[in-house]
């Protein structure tokens, strides 16, 4: 399993390649740009070392409170955490309800004040811009997932290697080992 400075280097050398391949699929700037600081955001601080005390957690500064719940619910590298998809849905899902958490209790200030928008408003709101932005939404999912691929994905490798290098090593012992002298009765 690589360094998470070997993390941010994959991450960085990959986003041309990334940002690349997306306006060429999409021939949209807003898209890319979305695709491709989504996938920055994943990789550098939203992506499945969150579950520990890791580079990334560290890079929320105060904030990083947060996700403590989130490492005391989950083992490090469990498909939960570093599963394709399903680590990143989790993610979104937690820091969603924490924005949701935050944004009620602004929403309950504002509305003893006088100032606030209904639900129907904010209803409104958010349909209108799923809207207008959708393939915007749904370039900046699929950036999130990708900088968590690459992560889990160099994960896989870095131990896979690893096992092959020992698996090796062990059989390269056992083959050179001296062989035991055997006492005659």
């Amino acid at each position: 399993m690589p360094a998470g400075h070997i993390h941010d280097r994959i991450t960085l050398g990959s986003l041309p390649i990334v940002g690349g391949a997306s306006l060429a699929l999409t021939q949209s700037a807003s898209q890319t740009l979305g695709l491709c600081t989504a996938f920055l955001f994943s990789g550098l601080m939203f992506g499945p070392d969150l579950d520990i005390y890791s580079r990334q957690f560290c890079r929320w500064g105060p904030a990083r409170v947060m996700w403590i719940p989130y490492q005391r619910l989950l083992k490090h590298r469990s498909w939960c955490s570093h599963g394709p998809f399903v680590g990143t849905a989790l993610r979104l899902l937690y820091v969603l309800s924490w924005l949701a958490l935050g944004g009620g209790l602004v929403w309950m200030v504002l509305d003893a004040l006088g100032s606030a928008w209904s639900w129907q408003q904010l209803g409104a709101i958010a349909h209108t811009s799923w809207q207008h932005y959708r393939p915007e939404y749904l370039a900046v999912l699929i950036g999130l997932e990708l900088g968590a691929m690459s992560h889990s994905g160099s994960d896989w490798i870095g131990s896979t290697l690893k096992r092959r290098r020992r698996s090796r090593s062990k059989l390269h012992s056992l083959r050179h080992r001296p062989a035991k002298s055997r006492r005659s009765p």
